[in-house]
Parts: structure tokens; sequence; C-alpha cells
């Protein structure tokens, strides 16, 4: 028997009033694969990830984690989220933040026993924040921010990791950086699915894509999703005449149709 999918959305359909943001979205996320969710502006990837995890309400449509209802195995699910939708003058340590993730095992009204703290030690170092365990979050950069919540989202363990635009504002460093950790997560035998925009980065670094605007265009290895043809219909026929060696300027079209 196949193994069921990381994460696979059936028919799910959101609308905001009378105006789709997905339709009829059936798309399927493998276990042990970088996945990308690629689409132009207002195709509905952050949508899709928030529906998905029951954040915002969908009309239709259901979300299956190893083939269980999401709700029944939310531990397995670790959700870091964009920049803005965070409050970055609450008063918490950046320790802190990443020992919430260790809050489902630990009990959210006691301490971090000895060998969660070690866990969250360790994804500290893992994404190079051990040196500002104990300043406010308030007080970091935007690449030293995003690092913080994927380290909070490696302390949860979960074996499914969902990002939406992690490498939103930081720098080329700080993006090759996430995208090697991401890498090893992948290697361990981790789902990652990651809301995306460069074309050139998910053509080079990601195994899985799915190309959506509003409706799913395509999915599947990224080299056979990623052609002039379905770009073209993703994006407009800019995009896709231009699709292949001059990807890079394709999106920039797109984004600025």
């Amino acid at each position: 028997m196949t193994a069921p999918a990381a994460l696979e959305l059936r028919r799910l359909t959101v609308s905001y009033g009378a105006r789709p943001v997905l339709w009829d979205v059936d798309a399927s996320f493998p276990t042990g694969a970088l996945s990308a969710i690629v689409g132009p502006n207002g195709a509905g990837k952050s949508t899709l990830l928030k529906a998905a995890l029951g954040l915002i309400p969908s009309d239709a449509g259901q979300a299956l984690v190893d083939g269980q209802p999401i709700g029944a195995v939310r531990e397995r699910i670790a959700y870091v989220p964009q920049r803005d939708a965070v409050d970055w003058d609450f008063p918490i340590t950046v320790r802190e933040v990443v020992e919430m993730g260790r809050y489902p095992r630990a009990g959210w009204f006691r301490r971090v026993p000895r060998g969660d703290a070690a866990i969250v030690d360790d994804c500290l170092a893992r994404v190079g924040m051990s040196a500002y365990a104990g300043r406010q979050i308030g007080q970091l950069s935007g690449g030293q921010r995003q690092r913080v919540f994927i380290a909070r989202a490696l302390a949860q363990e979960a074996p499914l990791l969902l990002m939406d635009e992690p490498f939103a504002g930081v720098d080329a460093r700080t993006e090759a950086s996430i995208l090697r950790l991401l890498g090893e997560l992948r290697d361990e035998g981790r789902a990652v699915v990651v809301v995306h925009h460069d074309l050139g980065t998910v053509r080079g670094a990601f195994d899985h894509v799915l190309l959506l605007n509003v409706r799913a265009i395509a999915q599947g290895p990224v080299a056979e999703v990623l052609t002039p043809q379905t770009l073209a219909r993703a994006y407009g026929a800019a995009a896709g005449a231009l699709a292949g060696p001059d990807a890079d300027d394709a999106e920039a079209l797109s984004w600025a149709g």
C-alpha cells in the first residue's frame, strides 16, 4: 500500500464574501520532501495554509495529515506564520518563544523540564540564535526573528512543518542558511511545505511544488510542473514565455502585473 501523504487537501474552497480565494483545490504534499506553494499575488497561497490548519473557516473541503483529519493530529504539525502576524512588542525573550514549542508536552502552567530545556538549547543552536536567548524578540533583525520562529517549530519535533513566506525580508545569507536547515529536516524524513514566490529558489532547492492561482494549476516534481505552459496558466503569457533561463524575470513581470 502507498503511504498517505504528509498533508492532503481535498476540494478545499474558501471565499471572502462573494469572492472565491480558493476553489475546489486538491493537493498532496509527500513525506520526506521539501515542497513549495507558488503562484501570483492573490493566488490564495497563505490562505491555503491557514484554511488547512483551521485558522480561518473554509466553505468546503478537508485537510488530512497522514490520512487523518487534521484536528485529530494537530500535535504532528508545526506552523511558522508570516512575520507581520506576530506582535514583536510583546515582552518575551527569544528562549521563551522557543520554549513555547514544548508546551504541548510540558503543559502550559509548569516549568519546562530539564530534558525539554536541552531540546530548546539544541533548536537555538541549529538556527544560530544561542547567543540571543535572553534578548527580547522586538530587538532582533528580520532574519533573526524568522530564525527564532523556526526554532520554535523545531522544538515541537513535529513531522510536518508548514511555513508561510519564511524568506520575506531576510538577506541572502539568512535565506541560504534557512534553506540548508530545511534540507536537513527533509533528509531526516520530515515533510516541509513552504509558501514562496521566487521560482529560481524553488527550482534550485525544492523537490515538489504546487502551482496555485485560486485553483490548483499543477503539482508534482519541480522540473515537471514549472514549465512555460503551466507558468503561463498561472501567471499569464509573459511569465510562460520567459520561463526557463529567464524565470526570475518572469516572476518579476508576474508581480508587476
